[in-house]
């Protein structure tokens, strides 16, 4: 986790949030007013951006403590308790709304990929996450894979190679775009090429491609392939993958399987804020 990046990020949330101050606090509660409340889950899944939300009680006023009572990674049911915070009511209040849209999005992303990575638990094939992320968001939603048992595929555009069918189509083909790329990167960085048929899965090994993404092919179509790569490359199935056809992916022999759902379309995990009476 980039610390300043966060910082970054958080003030942001916090700025877009505030405007001008909250008015319905402000008419409320004198300044000193505190009070104590815990977060509680309201369905069953997996807990991902705990430090997230103390460091938005942290930017908002540091006399707030927020008390987590699990550790990120852990599952949860409805009615288990979360978290506890304390402090001035007016800024837990102001933080509140912000602190849990970052930790219903990233907890319902460790959700989905939990899920997901126990149904191919059986096959040595890994999930990974895409660029398909929110906006300003890729780091912490690429934080909440992992906390889900995934992993990451590239961060950014610098840090590797990967030849997608735009590069091929302006390029020319497949063998000249590896090659000027190998003559440009360092010898330490990976090439990846997303290959569509047989034709482009030869070509691609004939160049030495380093890993070679299946894109939107058949489990039989990718079971003939891994045997055609036959550990020549690293081999990525991609495209369309979900909780009906991951078994049937994994099981034709990939390695890596990459999920742009993980990120770009989950569904948020239920958690509550309820303060003490």
């Amino acid at each position: 986790m980039n610390t300043l990046l966060l910082k970054e990020i958080i003030r942001y949330a916090i700025n877009e949030d505030s405007g001008y101050g909250d008015i319905t606090s402000e008419a409320i509660f004198d300044k000193n007013f505190e009070i104590s409340g815990t977060f509680i889950a309201k369905a069953d899944g997996i807990i991902a951006g705990l430090p997230v939300v103390s460091a938005v009680f942290d930017e908002i006023d540091p006399r707030i403590v927020f008390s987590p009572l699990i550790s990120d990674g852990t599952p949860v049911s409805p009615g288990m308790k979360i978290a506890t915070v304390q402090g001035p009511v007016k800024p837990i209040l102001a933080g509140e709304r912000i602190a849990l849209n970052f930790l219903q999005r990233l907890s319902g992303i460790a959700t989905y990929t939990s899920s997901l990575a126990k149904l191919i638990k059986d096959y040595p094939a890994k999930i990974v996450d895409t660029r398909k992320t929110t906006p300003g968001l890729r780091m912490l939603e690429k934080y909440a894979v992992r906390q889900g048992g995934g992993h990451n595929h590239r961060f950014n555009l610098s840090d590797a190679v990967l030849i997608k069918d735009n590069h091929i189509a302006a390029c020319g083909s497949i063998t000249k775009a590896i090659e000027r790329c190998r003559a440009y990167i360092p010898h330490t960085m990976r090439i990846e090429v997303e290959v569509e048929n047989e034709t482009q899965v030869r070509e691609a090994l004939a160049a030495k491609a380093d890993i070679i993404m299946l894109d939107n092919m058949t489990p039989a179509e990718m079971k003939r392939m891994v045997e055609l790569i036959n550990g020549q490359a690293i081999v990525e199935a991609s495209g369309n993958v979900n909780e009906k056809n991951i078994v049937e992916i994994a099981a034709t022999g990939v390695d890596i399987i990459s999920i742009g759902s993980l990120t770009h379309s989950v569904r948020a995990l239920d958690i509550s804020l309820k303060f003490e009476g």
